[in-house]
């Protein structure tokens, strides 16, 4: 049997997929799937969007360095921040993937809508959707706001860097009103 020495294949370019989200807060189950997007790409980008229509808890730098803090420990994810169309950015760092999570039919409406969307204006982009994982299916950053605003324990499903943070900024709203 043949076979092509090491050193004479071409080197294959990265794959790179982009996680595009507001991570206000970043949950848990947005870690559950740039964590298996990994897997599949050798990079993923966490792309904190500017969103000025949304009112944030987080501004964009917070959510940008709590990113940051939980995925430290990997160099091959990279968080940035982005503005303007998305697939535009997903041309100008070079992915070939969008990287999207479903937890529930809802999301599916929206998702393929938007996937559809980005398919007509870039069809050599793809969109690779994961299913959520079954511990984290039930969590949305608005939730896990609410719950923790009414004095819930949401330790579970946001990392603990993202955790204290949200705790204190919780705090302090509610000593401002």
């Amino acid at each position: 049997m043949l076979t092509a020495s090491p050193s004479l294949r071409p080197e294959a370019p990265l794959r790179i997929a982009l996680y595009p989200g507001s991570f206000d807060p970043l949950t848990r189950g947005h870690v559950t799937i740039v964590q298996r997007g990994r897997r599949i790409f050798d990079e993923v980008v966490v792309a904190v969007a500017r969103n000025v229509s949304k009112k944030s808890l987080f501004t964009i730098d917070e959510r940008v360095e709590m990113a940051r803090d939980v995925f430290a420990h990997d160099s091959g994810i990279r968080v940035e921040t982005f503005d303007g169309l998305l697939v535009d950015y997903a041309r100008s760092i070079g992915a070939t993937a969008l990287l999207r999570g479903l937890r529930a039919v809802a999301d599916f409406e929206y998702e393929n809508q938007m996937a559809s969307m980005n398919h007509m204006l870039a069809p050599d982009i793809e969109t690779v959707f994961l299913m959520a994982d079954a511990n984290t299916f039930f969590v949305s950053s608005r939730l896990v706001k609410e719950v923790a605003s009414l004095g819930g324990d949401v330790s579970t499903v946001v990392p603990s860097a993202v955790h204290d943070r949200l705790i204190a900024r919780l705090a302090k709203q509610k000593g401002e009103s």
